[in-house]
């Protein structure tokens, strides 16, 4: 019996956003609106919209003794994260610097902060987290080492999904263990490196998830934003529909996705099954502002 739908080990940052016109180029000023400061980080991301769907979840993360570090906190715990795992303290909380435009896309500079203080030792200590989680999820704004150990401390029949950003190479321990690796297009590319598009492999989307499934992974996701997703495994590569929706701020809309696969997955649901539902958890997270302000409950995603 395990404790956890989703344990997720990750970053915690917290977004200062700014509506511009138009993102700068290379030395240019632009005039933005008014600062907010929301709770976000990809971890605390993923764990607030799962909380947010139904999940049992816990977070491991590190987050400052500070001020934004007590409102990431308040922010799990109002979601229903089970927080006992945060560590407070070591350096200041992360802290990400976002630009959204009048289209919803936005632009990202993340300062890590005490996210790079969380440890492999930090990541051993709580083996009985582990051992308690169905599934255990990760991305890559914690050190690469911690990852690596998050892939060590996996207890035998719990799964591992990886969201692989910001995108980095690695490590084939790490690749073997995801089921599935998620990735955008761009992060599809890196961790690729330079046979993408070259030798054979093609310049399709679906060739690309082939080429990352034959890299060691058990299973891959490619998400391909208002397009939807392929998914690929060892019975082949599908395409899952998008859900069509007016986007208003695309901030943390794949932390959602993320989280919402990882949880139909530990509850059954087929990978293409849990990235349908995942699709439309994306798309209601984008109809609104913000990171985890924007992620629906179950209810909602019903009704989408």
């Amino acid at each position: 019996m395990y404790d956890y739908d989703l344990l997720v080990v990750g970053s915690a940052n917290a977004d200062l956003v700014i509506d511009v016109e138009r993102r700068p180029g290379a030395g240019e000023t632009v005039l933005g609106g008014d600062l907010a400061v929301h709770p976000g980080g990809k971890g605390a991301n993923q764990a607030v919209a799962a909380a947010r769907l139904g999940a049992r979840t816990a977070l491991l993360a590190r987050v400052g003794d500070d001020g934004h570090g007590r409102l990431l906190l308040d922010a799990q715990r109002a979601a229903g994260v089970d927080t006992a795992s945060v560590l407070v303290g070591g350096a200041p909380t992360g802290v990400a610097l976002i630009t959204v435009d009048p289209s919803g896309d936005n632009s990202i500079v993340v300062s890590p902060g005490a996210n790079g203080r969380l440890t492999p030792g930090d990541v051993r200590d709580a083996g009985t987290l582990f051992r308690g989680s169905r599934v255990v999820s990760t991305q890559l704004e914690i050190p690469l080492e911690t990852v690596v150990e998050v892939v060590r401390s996996l207890a035998e029949g719990s799964r591992f999904v990886l969201n692989p950003s910001p995108p980095r190479p690695l490590p084939q321990e790490v690749l073997a263990a995801c089921d599935p690796l998620i990735v955008n297009e761009h992060e599809a590319k890196v961790i690729l490196g330079d046979s993408a598009g070259d030798g054979g492999v093609g310049d399709e989307p679906a060739d690309w998830a082939r080429q990352l499934l034959a890299a060691g992974p058990r299973s891959v996701v490619v998400t391909l934003g208002a397009e939807g997703a392929l998914v690929a495994d060892a019975t082949g590569v599908t395409r899952v529909a998008s859900v069509k929706v007016d986007a208003v701020d695309t901030t943390g809309a794949g932390d959602a996705f993320t989280a919402a696969l990882a949880w139909r997955l530990g509850a059954g649901a087929t990978l293409a099954e849990a990235a349908g539902y995942a699709a439309r958890v994306g798309a209601a997270a984008v109809t609104r502002r913000g990171a985890q302000e924007s992620y629906p409950t179950g209810a909602e995603v019903e009704a989408l």
